[in-house]
């Protein structure tokens, strides 16, 4: 009996097809410098300059096209290898085929799928970047909206307003979703709580990042796809009490109250956190 060994392909196409509909919706800080301020009274203020990257408008989201490979063709009886006949090979190219036609097909469904997540914006389409763009500026606190290439867009963001609600950056306009690089959430004690998800490193004890890790890995086979690392600096400043961080030097004493500060880099351990009683 003779058979054919060929590559386990449906855990490289599940993983594929789950990179291209969660890259859809991933934003990723590159280099930057970010602020917030936050008053015991409720006011606040958030500031964001430095890049953004939108991975489903990048190189990271488009699949590397693979070519056909002959599988290795092995006799049962002597377990040794054997270069395939011409029918073998003829079998192997027909499966082959078939399989890119239904992942063609789950790709174009697939595409649909990030089509809706990202707004109606089509990331295949050319103009997609720049219609996003002109669709941040049309949105408060959006000063400046830079379109650099390759997903990448240099901002400068400053919102105000008073915290009698949860706070995240970004939101865009018309996304079901986008994934928060610096969230507020309100407790019932008077107390908030400040998680910078975005901030902290790209695969480490982060599900969502390292799913994502993986899948832009899966997608970008032999082109060493890797999310783009945040590299840049945090400052969380309160005249609240500062009940709880994660920073190396703790809170340090300023003028209005306190202040913390989190270096964010490839070698953070851990994205920012601060509780503070604000009333």
């Amino acid at each position: 009996m003779i058979r054919a060994i060929t590559r386990p392909q449906s855990t490289i196409a599940l993983l594929a097809g789950l990179a291209l509909v969660l890259t859809a919706c991933m934003l990723s800080p590159g280099k930057f410098v970010s602020a917030l301020d936050i008053s015991k009274d409720g006011t606040f203020r958030f500031t964001y300059t430095g890049e953004i990257h939108m991975i489903a408008l990048s190189d990271l989201a488009k699949s590397a096209r693979p070519k056909f490979e002959p599988a290795t063709c092995q006799n049962d009886e002597s377990g040794e290898d054997r270069p395939c006949s011409k029918a073998e090979l003829a079998d192997q190219k027909r499966d082959w085929d078939a399989q890119q036609a239904a992942s063609t097909e789950r790709e174009k469904s697939e595409r649909d799928t990030a089509k809706q997540f990202l707004g109606g914006i089509d990331p295949s389409d050319p103009k997609a970047a720049a219609e996003l763009a002109t669709r941040l500026r049309k949105q408060l606190g959006w000063r400046r909206v830079d379109y650099k290439g390759n997903g990448l867009y240099d901002v400068d963001v400053a919102i105000a307003g008073r915290l009698d609600h949860d706070f995240a950056f970004p939101t865009i306009e018309r996304f079901p979703f986008a994934n928060a690089f610096v969230q507020v959430a309100l407790r019932g004690d008077g107390t908030a709580r400040i998680d910078a998800p975005g901030f902290g490193p790209a695969a480490g004890g982060m599900p969502v990042q390292s799913l994502l890790q993986m899948g832009v890995a899966s997608n970008t086979e032999g082109s060493g796809g890797k999310l783009p690392q945040a590299e840049g600096t945090f400052t969380l400043r309160t005249n609240g009490a500062i009940l709880a961080n994660n920073t190396d030097d703790g809170p340090q004493p300023q003028t209005s109250g306190q202040v913390l500060t989190w270096q964010v880099s490839a070698r953070s351990a851990a994205p920012p956190m601060a509780l503070i009683r604000l009333r």
